[in-house]
């Protein structure tokens, strides 16, 4: 596996001491959400302590549930309930950009709700919403997943600017479709909130989180689930934040944590001017 010590930055005329921190939380969430609520706090704050000022955390942070449809139990109507006030009160207490990798947020199928991806800017107000387009289905070995049976695919792709440049949403299973973020129109960082399979985790994980970098010559923010959750499932870890030339800056791979790393935007302007890859495509839409 290819890490930081064998993939080398180009050398580059420009050099900035710049920059901006950033966190990837990582947790083993469980079916309580009060709970989950709990560590992500205290996770958040190591992350802000270490100077995060954008912190993301994994896809069903705030739940986990011993069967699939225990999230229909804790939905919320969307600007209202304890996930949402959680994430809205951190954002404006701590100062940061505040990502809830995704949230149960209510449909109009009562027996589905849309997997939302929240961004909160620092003073507590809502800066965008991402539903979760590519739903997960998989039979392989004694795993079965069927995530269109308790979710409602959304139908928009997402970007929000922001001080640290304009980001794209995803989440997790999104990162098999490049397409996707074909469509975000060169977005300085990409969003990818997780719950991975161990099986498939361990096979595509970072390959797919370092292709969605090197191909939009873009940051990535990749927090995920990791370790083995009440409800017997094991999921991948390895959180990551991987910088645009595809280099894994700083990873987590099991375990509770903040992944934090600085963003320059510099060192990526002088990537994307130094191979303008992005102005070099012809199969476009």
């Amino acid at each position: 596996m290819l890490n930081d010590t064998t993939i080398h930055k180009p050398v580059l005329e420009k050099k900035s001491n710049g920059g901006f921190r950033v966190a990837a939380i990582q947790m083993a969430s469980g079916p309580s959400v009060s709970a989950n609520l709990e560590e992500a706090l205290r996770l958040i704050e190591d992350a802000t302590s270490e100077g995060a000022k954008l912190v993301v955390l994994p896809e069903y942070f705030c739940i986990m549930g011993m069967r699939d449809a225990d999230k229909l139990a804790v939905m919320e109507k969307s600007g209202q309930g304890q996930i949402q006030s959680f994430l809205s009160e951190t954002a404006k207490r701590l100062g940061i950009w505040l990502v809830g990798g995704s949230v149960p947020l209510e449909s109009s199928d009562p027996n589905k709700v849309y997997n939302s991806c929240l961004v909160y800017a620092d003073d507590g107000q809502l800066a965008a919403r991402y539903d979760k387009i590519h739903l997960f289905g998989m039979k392989l070995r004694l795993e079965r997943y069927a995530e269109e049976k308790t979710i409602k695919a959304g139908d928009k792709v997402v970007t929000v600017d922001s001080p640290f440049g304009r980001i794209g949403l995803s989440i997790c299973y999104d990162l098999r479709f490049p397409e996707l973020y074909r469509m975000m129109e060169n977005v300085d960082i990409i969003l990818a909130p997780a719950a991975f399979t161990a099986i498939t985790g361990k096979a595509h994980w970072e390959v797919l989180v370092r292709a969605r970098a090197i191909e939009n010559l873009a940051y990535v923010i990749a927090p995920a689930q990791g370790g083995y959750h009440v409800n017997g499932r094991e999921t991948n870890g390895d959180s990551m934040i991987v910088d645009p030339w595809g280099v894994v800056m700083n990873r987590m791979p099991r375990g509770s944590g903040a992944v934090v790393a600085t963003l320059d935007p510099e060192y990526q302007a002088s990537l994307r001017a130094n191979l303008p890859a992005l102005d070099h495509r012809s199969l476009q839409k």
